[in-house]
């Protein structure tokens, strides 16, 4: 190496160092002044998990048909320092003899319940309804033969659909005392005495009992099925088609639609039928897709043609299906001696003046139903909804319950069971889930029962959230029953527990066949609500 070497390289490495540092800087400053970069970003914010709702809530109404004059006495076991809720007794004025014993939410504490519930969300937390709690709804003295009680409860499943059961259970079945009467009377195996004695009474043997689905919540058994009707029947499907109808709601709606109408017409065309059932549809405007035929298939044709779109004018389509349009024929065209019924579906409100605009249809015979989902008007369907009757005759307009014609819902997504509701009404088809004594019947619901929430299907179904299921129980003392029944006492339990349907998409076992109880003897995993209990004496 030659003497100039350091000359000419001359580079400590501090100098290294701090030069590579300037380097850097320079760099740096001279990207962020001339270059650019691709980019490309992607987030999820807000994210959360929120557990659903399944909640089963009831609310009921329960009367006693226990002879006349008794309005102080009977009020006095249902005061607040006696046996039952506190509620004040009253008689059912178009019923002399019957006492309304029990109503939840309470009437005579908010007197607009009657008039506001259909606009009501059933599930809201301040209506006080029943949930989770143990009340009795029955609690009677003084039984005797000939008199009767019935309670309707309404079932609400709040938020997601539920495989929902039912279970009882006899919780006193007691002898008590002795009369001479009784010790004499057939079928009393027991000498007189004035103490209680210990062993079974034959009051539970003798109440006679009915349980079943109450597709009108109306506290009565309308019985007989269709087979039995009286009268064969013209009915009118008026269908909403407008906007807000959405393609899938729409699919859901003619589905529903031709279950229904498969309800009354046979499937084979060769099949004799006296019944007819005709289409109309509206928005704005309201067109006859389908005049009154008997012919299955042609019905399922005009339901399979519907489309949505357009405004919401429910009164053009109930004066449609009433009087016909364009040579296609109405309701005012059903023959002779059929009963004239209209079903109307809507998930919004009437955007004419609709004051009054079906009382021409029902003074001309015709009955009128509403199903109403969604956005619907529910006070505003009560204008449209009632019974027919015969105006040219002198006959006036029938007093009713519109809530005994309307079959609301607050999710499109029970469309096929509120139709199934309305099929089974105008049928006069409400299934008896069981009938017998009260000892069979709360035999029979001891290891619990699963209740169907789609009736005019074969299959079991689960109950849909956002709607309304009523059940009927009624109990009569026969009048024949004689004096073997003195002074016994009996007292039973009925209570509902709703189970998740999604994940369960088919019935899972009986949750009260003991496999699945928790600590305190109730099914686990679900919502459970002892909803009614009684005594009789």
């Amino acid at each position: 190496m030659t003497d100039d070497t350091p000359h000419r390289h001359g580079l400590s490495r501090r100098r290294i160092l701090g030069g590579l540092g300037a380097i850097g800087v320079a760099s740096a400053g001279a990207g962020l002044g001339t270059t650019a970069y691709f980019s490309d970003e992607e987030r999820f914010e807000g994210n959360s998990l929120t557990a659903g709702e399944l909640d089963v809530k009831l609310d009921y109404k329960a009367t006693y048909a226990g002879g006349p004059d008794r309005l102080e006495e009977i009020d006095g076991w249902y005061s607040k320092d006696g046996p039952g809720e506190p509620f004040k007794v009253e008689e059912v004025a178009s019923e002399a003899g019957t006492y309304l014993i029990g109503e939840v939410p309470d009437a005579n504490a908010n007197e607009i319940w009657e008039n506001e519930v259909q606009n009501t969300d059933l599930c809201a937390a301040d209506l006080g309804l029943i949930n989770g709690d143990e009340i009795p709804v029955f609690t009677l003295e003084d039984v005797k033969p000939g008199d009767s009680g019935e309670v309707t409860v309404s079932l609400h499943i709040c938020d997601n659909p539920a495989w929902m059961y039912m279970n009882g259970e006899l919780t006193a079945n007691d002898e008590n005392t002795v009369t001479e009467p009784e010790a004499s009377a057939g079928g009393e195996n027991n000498g007189i005495s004035d103490s209680p004695i210990d062993g079974d009474g034959e009051l539970a043997d003798a109440i006679q009992t009915k349980l079943w689905y109450d597709e009108n919540c109306n506290n009565v058994h309308d019985g007989g099925g269709q087979e039995q009707r009286d009268r064969p029947v013209c009915i009118q499907l008026v269908i909403d088609s407008s906007g807000s109808i959405g393609s899938s709601t729409m699919a859901d709606v003619r589905s529903a639609a031709k279950e229904f109408a498969g309800q009354f017409l046979p499937e084979d065309e060769g099949e004799e039928t006296d019944n007819m059932v005709g289409v109309v549809d509206f928005e704005n405007s309201a067109d006859p897709v389908q005049s009154l035929t008997d012919s299955l298939s042609d019905v399922e044709s005009a339901i399979d043609g519907l489309t949505s779109g357009g405004g919401t004018s429910i009164a053009n389509g109930i004066n449609v299906g009433q009087s016909g349009d364009d040579g296609e024929s109405g309701l005012l065209d059903c023959p002779d001696g059929k009963d004239r019924i209209m079903v109307v579906f809507t998930d919004g409100q009437d955007n004419t003046d609709s004051t009054g605009k079906g009382d021409a249809a029902k003074a001309a015979g015709t009955t009128i139903y509403a199903i109403g989902v969604g956005g619907a008007d529910m006070e505003q369907l009560e204008g449209f909804v009632g019974e027919g009757y015969d105006s040219s005759s002198g006959e006036e307009e029938p007093e009713i319950d519109p809530q005994n014609y309307i079959f609301p819902s607050t999710v499109d997504t029970s469309i096929d069971q509120l139709f199934s509701q309305v099929s089974e009404t105008i049928a006069g088809d409400e299934t008896v889930i069981k009938e017998g004594s009260l000892a069979e019947t709360m035999a029979a619901l001891e290891n619990g029962i699963a209740l169907d929430g789609d009736r005019s299907s074969e299959e079991m179904d689960p109950f849909v959230g956002g709607m309304t299921h009523c059940l009927g129980f009624e109990w009569e003392l026969p009048e024949d029953v004689g004096n073997e029944v003195q002074t016994d006492s009996v007292g039973f339990d009925l209570g509902f527990y709703a189970l998740q349907s999604r994940h369960n998409d088919q019935p899972p076992d009986n949750p009260f066949d003991g496999n699945f109880t928790d600590d305190n003897g109730l099914p686990s995993g679900g919502n459970s609500t002892n909803a009614t209990n009684g005594t009789a004496d």
